[in-house]
């Protein structure tokens, strides 16, 4: 019979690659993984790892056993949340990675919620601030609860088979220029822009290594040229910032924009782009009493000021 312990240390072997981390993950020494991964191999009567270079890889036995593995402690941690939600507590800790935007906009309102004494007990958070891709991956590898990850229309997103999504909140991408620009370009302010008109403008974006940055490449390639970026900020509000100062034109997803625009000529796009936002969680632990609290105040219809869609100025 299959020892589910040590279905759990292949799994986390799939996902950190090396038996040292393997063991930093699970809280075990090198040698302890070694023995619980021959023991599997006995257990399952082929090798399910095999060396390669300096990393172990998966043999098909051994991806076919993690597979089922994400179903099989899927089904336990449901039965623990179970568990915990009879005793209808929803103190914890519960670990979110999300992207700057979402943290700002979203997170913060939900931290200044749970720690309103008016509320009753509620749960203790911890934040780690990830691109959606580190922050996925920090799921995978159970360092998060809960992950804040977005996707675009020009730009879908993939999720780990044993994760639930859930789509939280939808809003436009908008064109930014400083008002100097966009009137050079009779661009009254909140009208729909083509960006096929800003081929001879220079750009601001996300570093390459982001999203954000593969889809202004998208939407300006769909536009018929390849954008001339002056500056690389991961960091929207350099971003706006820097076109108030008259550097380029740059697109901003609304909830990055700072609270200010005044200085920002804002446009929809003509072909329009949208970013969805999502909440993933490992599949079982949307029961915990916690992390359904998070995810409960997150998803209530008006309950963050992040989720609004306040108008273009």
């Amino acid at each position: 019979m299959l020892d589910v312990r040590r279905l759990r240390i292949l799994q986390h072997l799939a996902a950190y690659g090396t038996i040292a981390a393997t063991a930093e993950a699970l809280h075990l020494t090198p040698p302890a993984v070694s023995q619980h991964l021959t023991a599997l191999r006995k257990e399952a009567g082929t090798p399910v790892v095999e060396r390669r270079g300096r990393t172990l890889r998966l043999t098909p036995a051994g991806e076919l056993l993690v597979a089922h593995a994400e179903i099989i402690l899927a089904e336990l941690t449901a039965a623990e949340s179970a568990l915990a939600a009879l005793h209808a507590g929803r103190r914890g800790i519960v670990r979110i990675a999300a992207f700057p935007s979402a943290a700002r906009a979203l997170v913060a309102p939900l931290w200044q919620r749970l720690l309103d004494p008016e509320a009753g007990p509620a749960p203790s958070l911890r934040l780690s601030v990830r691109e959606p891709d580190e922050a996925l991956d920090e799921l995978r590898k159970r360092a998060a609860d809960l992950a804040l990850v977005h996707s675009y229309t020009v730009l879908p997103r993939d999720f780990p088979a044993a994760c639930e999504h859930t789509l939280l909140m939808e809003e436009p991408v908008l064109l930014a220029l400083h008002p100097r620009q966009a009137a050079a370009l009779d661009l009254a302010a909140g009208r729909p822009a083509d960006l096929s008109r800003l081929s001879d403008l220079p750009w601001l974006t996300p570093g390459p290594e982001t999203s954000c940055y593969e889809m202004i490449q998208r939407a300006c390639g769909a536009a018929g040229f390849v954008p001339d970026v002056r500056a690389h900020s991961s960091d929207f509000s350099v971003l706006t910032t820097l076109v108030a100062a008259g550097a380029g034109a740059a697109l901003v997803p609304r909830m990055a924009l700072p609270e200010n625009t005044a200085d920002l000529s804002l446009h929809p796009l003509a072909r329009p782009i949208s970013r969805t936002v999502f909440t993933v969680s490992r599949a079982g632990t949307g029961k915990r009493p916690d992390l359904r609290h998070v995810l409960d105040l997150l998803h209530a219809p008006g309950g963050l000021p992040g989720t609004g869609t306040p108008p273009i100025r």
